[in-house]
């Protein structure tokens, strides 16, 4: 069974939801993670993703903020949904497919602005969502299973536009990249994006605040695909749509604007 999966930081299903139409239309992943979905599970616009063809979903929702959704083409049955620092937040969705893979959709905090666990309250619970996370991986050895989403830092010098400038600069400071890499390695998860690309400069976030991202390119890879090295060998094909950050649709009464996350992309044969 071959399959594509697609992840993407939407910053608002609601209000972008003509550009995930968008997306499928043109892409057609059989599975699409969605993060940062800011609704209530019984407010997200299903209608349109029925009709294009992904009847299943499994979600869990925040009025105006987190929320993680996973729309599927194909049969999928919920497995878990954990709330990691005791937040209380929607940040941890996962489903099962009929081939036995489990899919883990996560939307890890942000941190907030300064890299301080005493100073900063939001940058400490990142720290303690990810330690969560690799005690939960410790204790529940993940076994053909794939986990994405939006990880919120991005790990190697290659994943910014700037090690040395952004080393102090929550996303990708030592101290998160350590914590990211326990975690990877208490699920022994392969990132698969790498895997595929293990060379360049790749990123799949820019920052609303520069005028021209595109030109700036001051881009950063928050946005992950990893795999259990069971099947990570199956996964090929890797590619972050850069254009999709660019995507801006004309509707009334405003111009739909586009995220700032690209989707990232992997197929796997299985």
């Amino acid at each position: 069974m071959s399959f594509t999966l697609a992840t993407w930081n939407i910053n608002s299903v609601r209000l972008r939801e003509p550009l995930v139409w968008k997306l499928l239309d043109e892409e057609g992943p059989d599975v699409l993670c969605l993060q940062e979905c800011k609704s209530p599970v019984d407010k997200i616009p299903v209608e349109g993703f029925q009709a294009r063809g992904y009847t299943h979903m499994v979600a869990r929702g925040d009025k105006g903020y987190n929320g993680v959704a996973i729309l599927s083409k194909l049969p999928i049955t919920e497995v878990c949904a954990q709330d990691f620092a005791g937040l209380g937040h929607a940040r941890h969705i996962a489903a099962r497919l009929e081939n036995g893979v489990t899919v883990h959709n996560f939307y890890v905090p942000a941190g907030g602005d300064e890299p301080d666990r005493e100073k900063n309250l939001k940058f400490d619970q990142k720290l303690t969502y990810l330690n969560d996370m690799r005690d939960w991986f410790r204790t529940e050895a993940p076994e053909k299973s794939i986990l994405v989403g939006d990880l919120n830092i991005a790990p190697r010098e290659d994943d910014v536009w700037s090690h040395k400038q952004l080393l102090k600069v929550v996303s990708h400071t030592p101290i998160e990249v350590e914590h990211l890499a326990e975690t990877q390695d208490a699920g022994k998860w392969v990132d698969i994006t790498r895997q595929d690309i293990p060379d360049g400069l790749l990123y799949s976030w820019w920052s609303y605040r520069s005028a021209d991202w595109a030109a700036a390119d001051k881009g950063r890879r928050l946005d992950h695909i990893w795999a259990t090295p069971d099947i990570s060998n199956a996964a090929h094909s890797s590619r972050i749509l850069r254009d999709a950050r660019g995507w801006e649709l004309e509707a009334s009464p405003k111009p739909i604007k586009p995220s700032d996350h690209a989707p990232v992309f992997a197929t796997f044969d299985l």
